[in-house]
């Protein structure tokens, strides 16, 4: 984020649920202990008993129009499951005890929150949720208030080597929230969370931290709590009179310190080269910090190699749909292909048909007519009476051959030849025998010539004879 910061340092006040002490007696007996325990280098909001709630909140109220806050936090339990959770607020009134995490149910601002437990029995936890609430709004409870969130993400914060760190921050109307999730000692290793745009929230607050635990239970312990002020780069942060304020302090404060070591060390020689040794490590923690480095730069590396694997399965994953559907489009086109050529290949086979027909028709009437030429062999004497029947009877044997002649050469032009199909590759046909050529046509155009002739003799002399009875 290219803008500038100013670290802020706030002081905090602690509210505990007081737990009712009874007088100890070996039947009922339970401790008196407050729910939020500080301590030099944490507090512990709950710990890990049942039904604890408590919450830590800053004394003062800051006025800030962009801002950021990073909360270090460690939530650690025997269970496999924790209970309730924690929660870090922004409100313009410090909240009180209440059912929400440890605070209040109505706030007028917002809450970043840390949700352990399954309420709603729909195994979408540990997840990080923001919800805002302008003061009228209740907590859905029974739903883990997944339908007032306004961003959510799935991360698991519970039982990490490392403390866990959230960082979140507001600019420009945009809130932004990222997770470190304590597998590496690495401070900057934060991963993206969620994010809320066009977001409103009070300009003056309180910041704060609660949680609290239900039948289950969780220690939950808040290590370090900062916040900075967000401007833009350039801007001046300060005013040049208080720049000079705070670097006079700071000069004064370290004058003093460094008088206060001097006057230790004469008042106590005998310590002055003991803690030397404090300043070179010994061989185990030198071996422990290599462990450590080593495995961290192992996390580093598998994080990044399933970068890579994501990518690559994502743009492989992209290559197989664009393929599958090239290979559906290109199937449905061979699809409609072959059954042209199936159609195409049936009325082929129908013409052929047609022509076998037609060519065994032909060879009957051919056997027929050798058969009557063979039977009227003995008549050989031609009458005058059948002269003009003949001539007309070659005629129309004439024109009956040309029908047939034109029917074969229809046939043979619809079914075509490969050479005029140049755009269509289709089999080729099992070959036909060739039953009529030229010379064969005019063998039979004679024979049925000769057939029609004969027997238009054998029906004159037939005529003939039967006259000479009359």
């Amino acid at each position: 984020m290219a803008c500038g910061s100013t670290h802020v340092q706030l002081s905090f006040r602690i509210w505990s649920h007081q737990i009712k002490c009874t007088p100890p007696n070996p039947l009922n007996y339970q401790p008196c202990i407050p729910d939020a325990i500080p301590s030099a280098d944490q507090v512990r909001i709950t710990p890990s008993l049942r039904s604890q709630k408590g919450s830590v909140w800053a004394k003062n109220t800051v006025n800030f129009d962009h801002w950021e806050a990073e909360v270090t936090f460690r939530v650690s339990g025997r269970g496999r499951m924790g209970a309730d959770g924690l929660a870090i607020w922004f409100t313009t009134a410090q909240g009180l005890d209440g059912p929400v995490y440890g605070a209040a149910d109505n706030w007028n601002g917002i809450g970043i929150f840390f949700d352990s437990f399954d309420n709603d029995g729909k195994k979408n936890n540990p997840a990080v949720l923001v919800v805002g609430n302008n003061g009228k709004l209740v907590y859905d409870h029974p739903n883990d208030g997944t339908t007032q969130a306004l961003g959510t993400c799935l991360r698991d914060f519970r039982n990490k080597p490392y403390p866990v760190r959230a960082k979140i921050t507001y600019y420009k109307k945009t809130l932004t929230v990222l997770i470190n999730n304590g597998f590496t000692p690495d401070k900057e290793d934060y991963e993206f969370c969620t994010k809320v745009d066009n977001m409103i929230i009070p300009q003056e607050g309180y910041f704060g931290i609660s949680a609290a635990t239900g039948g289950l239970a969780d220690d939950h312990d808040v290590l370090s709590f900062l916040t900075f002020r967000l401007s833009e780069p350039g801007q001046e942060l300060m005013p040049k009179e208080e720049q000079d304020k705070y670097q006079e302090e700071f000069e004064n404060f370290q004058q003093e310190l460094d008088k206060k070591k001097e006057d230790y060390q004469k008042e106590h020689p005998e310590v002055q080269r003991e803690p030397i040794e404090d300043m070179y490590e010994s061989v185990n923690d030198r071996e422990i910090h290599q462990v450590f480095e080593g495995q961290n730069q192992i996390h580093l590396e598998i994080k990044q190699l399933h970068r890579q694997l994501a990518m690559i399965l994502d743009e492989q994953n992209r290559y197989v749909s664009v393929v599958t559907d090239e290979l559906s489009k290109r199937q449905v086109e061979l699809v409609g292909q072959v059954g042209s050529l199936i159609v195409q290949m049936g009325a082929v086979v129908a013409t052929q048909q047609e022509i076998l027909r037609n060519l065994n028709e032909l060879r009957n009437s051919f056997h027929e007519s050798l058969k009557q030429i063979g039977a009227t062999q003995h008549q050989a004497n031609p009458v005058s009476m059948g002269t003009y029947k003949t001539v007309q009877h070659f005629s129309e044997i004439q024109e009956h051959l040309h029908v047939v002649k034109r029917n074969i050469e229809h046939l043979i032009t619809r079914n075509g030849s490969p050479s005029e199909n140049q755009g269509e590759k289709c089999p080729d046909s099992p070959k036909m025998p060739s039953c009529l050529g030229t010379i064969h046509f005019l063998v039979f155009v004679v024979i049925q010539s000769v057939l029609f002739f004969s027997y238009i003799v054998y029906k004159s002399q037939q005529e003939a004879a039967a006259k000479k009875f009359f």
